[in-house]
C-alpha cells in the first residue's frame, strides 16, 4: 500500500460520525418511542392507522418497528466503528456505496412509499433528506479526489 492510500480524511470521520449519531437518534427513538415519533411525524390521525386498529395489528407494527429500529441502531455502531477507518481506498468504497444506499432508498420512497395513501404526504420531504443524506457523501468525494489529484 502507498502512503497516499493510508492517509486520514478528517471529513470521512466527521460525516461518518454524523450519519452515526443520525442512525443511532433514530434506531432508539423507533425502539422506544415509535407512537410519538409517528405522531410527531404524520400528525395524530395518521399515527393512529400506522400503528393498527386490532390488538394482534399493533403487535405485529410494534414489533417490527423495534426490529427496524435496532437494525438502524446497529448501522449507527457500525458507522462509528467506520468512522475509525485510515484508509483512503476503503473510505471511497464505502462513501460510493453509501450514496448508492440513500439513492435506492429515495427511489423506493418515490415509486413505492408514496402510492400508500398514509404516507402521500411524507415521501417529499423524506426523498429530500435521502438525497442530502447522498450528498454529503459525494461531497466527501469530491472533497477527497481533490485532495488526492491537487
Amino acid at each position: 500500500m502507498t502512503v497516499q492510500s493510508m492517509g486520514s480524511s478528517s471529513g470521512f470521520f466527521v460525516i461518518c460520525l454524523l450519519h452515526s449519531i443520525i442512525a443511532l437518534t433514530c434506531g432508539g427513538l423507533m425502539m422506544f418511542y415509535m407512537k410519538e415519533i409517528y405522531e410527531f411525524g404524520h400528525g395524530p390521525e395518521t399515527a393512529t392507522k400506522l400503528l393498527g386498529s386490532t390488538p394482534h395489528d399493533q403487535l405485529l407494527i410494534r414489533t417490527s418497528d423495534s426490529f427496524s429500529g435496532l437494525l438502524l441502531f446497529a448501522i449507527g455502531f457500525l458507522l462509528f466503528m467506520v468512522a475509525f477507518v485510515r484508509d483512503r481506498d476503503f473510505q471511497s468504497f464505502f462513501a460510493k456505496g453509501c450514496i448508492v444506499l440513500h439513492v435506492s432508498m429515495a427511489l423506493w420512497r418515490f415509486y413505492f412509499e408514496r402510492r400508500v395513501e398514509d404516507l402521500a404526504l411524507d415521501w417529499l420531504r423524506q426523498i429530500v433528506g435521502d438525497i442530502l443524506l447522498a450528498l454529503s457523501w459525494v461531497f466527501f468525494l469530491v472533497y477527497s479526489w481533490r485532495e488526492k489529484y491537487d
